[in-house]
């Protein structure tokens, strides 16, 4: 048996704090082979999440802290729908189709999420960034957060 208690929460909530990338995740999966890919992950409000899809698989996310404001993009970068998840909102759980361009922002300091993927996880080939995204290492992101921050349905980041 697996137990997942509070204090592992918090304990993933601090290390999130300390990274550079200001977010951590806690694998429920044994391996990176097994097929299906359980995990938790914990951010802080700066955590950049780089819009991406997932080839040929869908991703379930259940929020269980905190809240987080989804963005789904169609090919062209343009926002399709944004929705907010979390404890005590409308909506606490979504499932994002496969092939769609998606982002992650953290809209409380303590966010959790627990994601559920089909497997088996291949790092060079389980996300596909959006060619229109700065990568996580770049100057542009914190002006590009910011655009992600207050963009609205209809909203483009592509250029034209």
């Amino acid at each position: 048996m697996k137990l997942v208690t509070n204090r592992m929460v918090d304990e993933w909530i601090a290390k999130a704090g300390k990274t550079q990338r200001l977010r951590t995740n806690f694998n429920i999966h044994e391996s990176l082979s097994d097929p299906i890919q359980r995990l938790f992950v914990a951010a802080g409000l700066d955590s950049y999440f780089r819009p991406h899809f997932h080839p040929g698989k869908s991703e379930f996310a259940i929020v269980l802290r905190g809240q987080f404001d989804i963005l789904l993009f169609d090919d062209e970068g343009v926002v399709t729908e944004r929705v907010s998840i979390g404890p005590g909102r409308e909506a606490f759980a979504l499932e994002i189709a496969a092939d769609r361009y998606h982002t992650w922002i953290p809209m409380e300091e303590k966010s959790v999420f627990f994601e559920v993927k089909q497997g088996p996880y291949d790092p060079a080939a389980a996300l596909s960034f959006a060619p229109w995204s700065p990568e996580e290492s770049s100057p542009r992101v914190k002006e590009f957060q910011a655009k992600l921050l207050a963009a609205r349905t209809g909203d483009r980041f592509a250029e034209k």
